[in-house]
């Protein structure tokens, strides 16, 4: 009897955690939050690079500047784009960077740079302000693809992004600071090379106008 006692006691036992390990499973899947998906899995923010052999056309009504003096003179001898190609951030043909048809503004950055992140609003309304008279393109670098894709979503960032994970661009220009934006004219050279720190819209639309000769509407 004594024995009997003792089995059914370790059955009890036993029935305690099978009891509740079905009882754990009876939640329905829908009660857990749902897992936000990959990086990869979620369609980019950006938009694609097919169109960055375009020149930008002005659109009628459009105003431009005249540059000044000096950086005339900067363009005579101005820096022609490195002859890189990278891929696009979004996929498709990878771009030769001197395809890029300018007017343009480059911005190099990474979602970890502080800086980075103060101005890329700024370039995405730079983008919107002036639609078909000036490209606005980043290169995002050093980075993971899930950490600038989180950038681009929560910012906003629409313009398309090239992808330098070998920080190729800024070894042919020598230069190694973040951000780094490069303003280049029609002709593909570049006229200015902003290493200052994170530009906000004022700054932007003077650097635009003073090298470039595109006006930005406030």
């Amino acid at each position: 009897m004594n024995r009997l006692s003792a089995v059914t006691r370790r059955l009890a036992l036993f029935a305690v955690p099978l009891t509740l390990f079905v009882g754990g499973c009876t939640d329905s899947p829908a009660d857990d939050p749902a897992p936000k998906p990959a990086a990869a899995e979620r369609p980019s923010p950006f938009r694609d690079c097919a169109a960055l052999g375009t020149a930008p056309t002005p659109s009628p009504g459009a105003v431009s500047a005249t540059p000044d003096a000096g950086a005339t003179a900067a363009a005579a001898g101005g820096q022609e784009l490195p002859a890189l190609t990278l891929p696009c951030f979004t996929g498709g043909a990878p771009v030769a960077l001197r395809d890029v048809a300018g007017p343009a503004v480059i911005n190099v950055w990474a979602s970890w740079c502080g800086p980075c992140r103060k101005e890329l609003p700024a370039f995405q309304r730079l983008s919107e302000r002036t639609s078909g008279r000036l490209q606005v393109v980043g290169v995002n670098t050093r980075d993971s693809r899930g950490g600038a894709q989180a950038i681009g979503e929560d910012f906003g960032v629409r313009f398309p992004v090239l992808v330098d994970q070998g920080d190729a661009l800024q070894r042919e220009l020598r230069r190694n600071a973040f951000p780094l934006t490069l303003f280049v004219d029609a002709a593909g050279r570049i006229r200015h090379i902003d290493a200052t720190g994170a530009l906000d819209d004022a700054q932007l639309g003077t650097l635009v106008r003073e090298h470039l000769g595109v006006a930005v509407p406030a």
